[in-house]
């Protein structure tokens, strides 16, 4: 990933993006639901999508860490984790407007 904490949030935003839009559209992806296999696929990308964001935010401090930058690993953690809030927080501030709709 990036050392930039921006690039870091906005990656993790597109990538819930792009996963959200497989429940909201699962009906017409996949479907009545009526199966067994739909609780197995939704697990399976809930583990994959902790795996992914633990890749976005978590590797490139790791490394920073593991060199010896420990106080350039945690504000980078720290700024991504804030950027992430930051998008967070504009997408509620949105939805309560009534912006996206």
């Amino acid at each position: 990933m990036s050392k930039n904490p921006l690039i870091n949030a906005l990656t993790a935003t597109l990538y819930i993006t792009v996963v959200a839009t497989i429940p909201f559209f699962g009906k017409e992806f996949f479907g009545d639901g009526k199966s067994f296999l739909i609780p197995v696929a939704m697990l399976s990308l809930f583990t994959l999508s902790a795996a992914v964001m633990g890749y976005l935010f978590l590797y490139q401090p790791l490394l920073l860490l593991l060199d010896g930058h420990k106080k350039d690993a945690v504000k980078l953690f720290l700024q991504t984790v804030a950027a992430f809030a930051v998008i967070t927080v504009v997408l509620f501030v949105l939805l309560h407007f009534g912006v996206l709709k």
